[in-house]
C-alpha cells in the first residue's frame, strides 16, 4: 500500500482546498434586452441566443 514519504505542508493543503471555494456565476449582458444571462443559455426575457430568436416569450 502506498504511503506518503513526507508530510503535506499547511500551504499545500490550503492551496488544494482553495480550489474548491464557491465562486459567483459569470453573467454576460444580453445584446437585445440588456439583461444579465449565464453564458451558453438563451435569454429568458427576450428569447434570443447568439443574435437569433430561439424562444417564444410571452409579453407580460
Amino acid at each position: 500500500m502506498a504511503v506518503p514519504k513526507r508530510r503535506t505542508s499547511k500551504m499545500k493543503q490550503k492551496m488544494r482546498r482553495g480550489a474548491n471555494r464557491w465562486r459567483t456565476p459569470k453573467l454576460k449582458t444580453c445584446p437585445e434586452c440588456e439583461s444579465r444571462v449565464p453564458s451558453h443559455i438563451a435569454c429568458p426575457h427576450c428569447g434570443t441566443y447568439r443574435e437569433r430568436q430561439v424562444l417564444e416569450v410571452d409579453a407580460l
